[in-house]
């Protein structure tokens, strides 16, 4: 009986090792092609990691799953984005750097984010699937108002994180680049703009008014 184990027992690990090499192999080829900033699809993928079409299915039931899981890690967090500005209280330039932090990553990870993009907007039960940076970097970024406007007016705190939710994004870019056919660069500074000019707007709001007449003064 004990003679019998070594046969069942290695063919067995063999099998979940070569799957578990298998996964890691189409994971890596996933995430090499995202680094290039070109289309990302399923057969590509699979070419990369030298296996099918079909296998790559058979591990991941769709781009969007594979994705979802080639990007976890890649990612700094919000802290780490915004390392440059963390003993800044301004808002309004923590919003800057974390408006072009995000811009500057769709761009490096143009395809994957498109083929993200098209593979939720469709489907909207797999939008959870989608990273959602934006908002981690948005509340990092607006940290500084807990002491002032979120103490006094939480709703206005709430407001402008939304409205900036709609302006720090990848749609809002594509929308820049794809049909205003503005350059990158260009589109980039006009979403800092927008997102900063509504972080301004919201801290202004939120200064005391004897602040404000003596600022006139």
């Amino acid at each position: 009986m004990h003679s019998d184990e070594p046969t069942t027992t290695r063919p067995t690990t063999g099998r979940v090792n070569q799957k578990l090499r298998t996964h890691r192999a189409i994971v890596a080829a996933a995430v090499e092609l995202m680094r290039t900033g070109g289309e990302v699809t399923m057969l590509e993928v699979a070419s990369a990691a030298l296996v099918s079409e079909a296998t790559a299915y058979r591990y991941f039931p769709d781009l969007v799953s594979l994705l979802q899981e080639a990007l976890a890690g890649q990612m700094p967090t919000p802290a780490e984005a915004l390392a440059s500005v963390a003993d800044s209280d301004d808002a309004v330039e923590r919003v800057a750097v974390a408006t072009e932090h995000l811009l500057r990553t769709v761009l490096t990870y143009q395809g994957a984010t498109r083929a993200m993009i098209a593979g939720t907007i469709t489907r909207p039960e797999t939008a959870g699937a989608r990273p959602a940076m934006r908002f981690g970097l948005i509340d990092h970024a607006l940290a500084p108002l807990e002491n002032t406007l979120e103490a006094t007016d939480p709703a206005a705190v709430t407001q402008l994180k939304n409205d900036l939710a709609v302006v720090v994004s990848a749609e809002a870019l594509f929308a820049l680049t794809d049909l205003a056919r503005l350059d990158p660069e260009d589109a980039i500074a006009s979403v800092v703009h927008t997102a900063t000019t509504l972080t301004r707007s919201a801290v202004a709001g939120a200064a005391p008014s004897g602040a404000r007449r003596s600022a006139r003064r």
